[in-house]
């Protein structure tokens, strides 16, 4: 299982909100760049860089940090937030994403990210299920659609996708765990998924569930900055 840290970008700034509430915003460190390189200096591979910026103006707003990081780390960035176009996932591409992440367009405009991932390949192409109570939640976690997760995951399967972000969005950043009888279930009906688990991350023993689960990664970010895991403990996992 991957272990894949999380910076959140607010004014340049890594950040961290709770429900994805921009009300409930903490503020961890002015430079993502010294975060992300302290994360590979303990081992770390992969980043998940979200423009929460991006997210509200719908268009990349923090291209030039994911470009800075890009250049002077060798992290494999996921890079999300405010991606509407082709032309914008291919300007982070071109800014250093390894992969970008699709999120609430992948509930909007299906047919949009399948031609993404037509163009690019089901590699480069994550897909954002973002879920509360087993629904898919929309318009910034605000609102519940009327598709379940499962519906929704196998829906991309068939598109061609293969990893997915799944994150309990009524646990990110409150540090209560994740939503482990749900990933379980998950992986039971849809095996060839790649199930990225986000959201409640809190202790060890849950990055231990995950895995045990059989999940392909699990994304973990105010755990780090509020120390309830270290990046020492995770070595095994890196």
């Amino acid at each position: 299982m991957e272990i894949i840290p999380a910076i959140d970008l607010i004014n340049g700034q890594c950040v961290r909100l709770t429900e994805g509430d921009f009300s409930q915003q903490t503020t961890y460190d002015s430079d993502p760049l010294a975060v992300a390189q302290r994360f590979e200096q303990h081992g770390v591979k992969r980043l998940h860089l979200v423009d929460l910026d991006g997210a509200r103006a719908k268009q990349p707003v923090n291209l030039p940090v994911l470009e800075r990081i890009a250049r002077h780390t060798a992290l494999e960035i996921d890079f999300g937030g405010g991606l509407q176009s082709e032309d914008t996932v291919r300007q982070a591409f071109e800014a250093g994403a390894r992969q970008i992440t699709a999120g609430s367009i992948a509930v909007r405009e299906p047919e949009t990210v399948a031609g993404w991932l037509r163009a690019f390949g089901a590699e480069r192409i994550i897909v954002g299920a973002d879920f509360r109570d087993n629904f898919i939640s929309i318009n910034a976690w605000a609102e519940q659609s009327e598709r379940t997760l499962q519906e929704f995951v196998a829906d991309y399967l068939t598109a061609g996708a293969s990893t997915f972000i799944c994150t309990d969005v009524s646990k990110d950043g409150k540090l209560q765990g994740p939503a482990l009888a749900t990933y379980q279930q998950l992986r039971k009906q849809l095996p060839a998924a790649q199930l990225v688990a986000s959201g409640g991350v809190t202790t060890l023993a849950d990055v231990e569930a995950l895995a045990r689960i059989g999940m392909h990664g699990a994304i973990i970010g105010k755990a780090i900055y509020e120390g309830t895991i270290t990046l020492a403990e995770l070595q095994p996992w890196l």
